[in-house]
């Protein structure tokens, strides 16, 4: 999509949070110093299928709005008679042009909106099924209830920028990581409601007193073994439904940070500016952590992972080590008592602290976690 009305930003979140959808938007993909033409037709050239999104003003608009749909109509004329490839989508109440009027439209404006995103979604699931793309599998979900975000492997940009003036030293340099497996990564962190059957289970006390204990809210006061202990009383509970090979266990410090802010080193999980409508932070005056997901899927990450900006802070399996992350230098060792890195912010800091690549090691009280299904780490 490119130069969308409000109501395509809020789409375009909305397919960003579907696991087997990487929507490509112009203000969210091109970067100060591209080629924006050559991009763009790279981004047509690539692209499954294309959401034309039509309002009176754009339909009547000359220029290079219509350019870039002649770009997409002659790109359509190479695929195979009745491919699934433009689909015209409706913002505002519009006639399509004559051009697009041979495609079946749909509607995504007011009172039409969730009808429309499930018309938008079944034809695009129409089209992942001719590629033979599996949109289940991106997506595990336990008989607990507990849904985890496939996060494929490969390269991402870790850290900030040397001239980021938000990021503390600890985060420098940027660096490329590339982690070589797939992993899955909960959704959301683990809450009062699944943490209480842990304690029962173990005859242990939770960690906050009943009034906090809210349960769709993330647990807070976990210290790191309890972490570990969790994902070890998980492994048992549910090992019959892991994938073979793979177990249940807190995140590196590499799988959270690729999980929060995908392959393009972005400041938020959503995106490079900040929006305090998007996440739990003190911008909000909230003063006090949310339901899980409260934010979703405007905050979620290109991964469909929910408040990894804000809320609460999360415990990770590293160590505090300097850069750049090399997983095989010690720091992902569980034997030492050293202090291990948190991450993601909390309601009570400010968005410097909420940001991906923040890196933070000190005592605080609002300390949860999340889950990751991964490969086991080396003992």
């Amino acid at each position: 999509m490119t130069n969308p009305p409000p109501e395509g930003d809020e789409l375009y979140q909305k397919l960003r949070a579907e696991p087997w959808i990487q929507p490509w938007l112009d203000e969210e993909e091109l970067y100060p110093g591209q080629d924006w033409d050559m991009e763009i037709e790279k981004a047509v050239e690539t692209a499954d299928a294309i959401i034309v999104c039509l309002t009176k003003n754009s339909i009547s608009k000359e220029g290079y709005v219509q350019r870039e749909l002649r770009i997409v109509l002659d790109y359509a004329d190479y695929k195979p008679e009745g491919t699934l490839y433009i689909i015209p989508l409706r913002l505002e109440e519009c006639e399509p042009p004559r051009s697009l009027r041979k495609w079946q439209y749909a509607d995504y404006f007011e009172g039409q909106r969730e009808r429309g995103f499930e018309r938008l979604l079944g034809s695009l699931k129409k089209r992942a099924d001719s590629l033979g793309v599996n949109t289940s599998s991106n997506k595990i979900v336990f008989s607990n209830g507990m849904e985890f975000m496939r996060v494929p492997a490969g390269k991402f940009l870790m850290g900030s920028k040397n001239d980021n003036i938000l990021a503390n030293d600890d985060e420098y340099p940027q660096h490329i990581v590339d982690i070589p497996y797939n992993f899955w990564m909960a959704r959301f962190p683990v809450t009062n409601e699944l943490y209480n059957f842990y304690v029962k289970s173990k005859r242990i006390s939770h960690p906050v007193f009943r009034f906090y204990r809210i349960q769709d809210h993330p647990v807070v006061k976990v210290k790191w073994t309890d972490a570990i202990a969790y994902c070890q009383w998980m492994n048992n509970l549910l090992k019959a439904e892991l994938p073979s090979g793979l177990v249940l266990r807190l995140p590196t410090e590499a799988e959270w940070e690729k999980a929060a802010r995908g392959t393009d080193g972005r400041e938020y999980p959503w995106g490079n500016e900040f929006d305090k409508n998007n996440c739990n932070t003190a911008e909000g005056g909230k003063r006090v952590n949310t339901p899980v997901g409260l934010y979703s899927p405007r905050g979620d990450s290109p991964y469909g992972c929910a408040d990894m900006a804000g809320n609460v802070w999360e415990w990770t399996h590293s160590l505090k080590k300097g850069y750049p992350y090399k997983a095989n230098d010690g720091r992902e060792d569980e034997k030492t008592s050293a202090a291990h890195v948190r991450r993601g912010g909390s309601f009570k800091n400010l968005e410097r602290l909420a940001r991906c690549a923040c890196r933070y090691f000190f005592l605080l009280n609002y300390i949860g976690f999340r889950v990751a299904i991964a490969p086991p780490l080396p003992k």
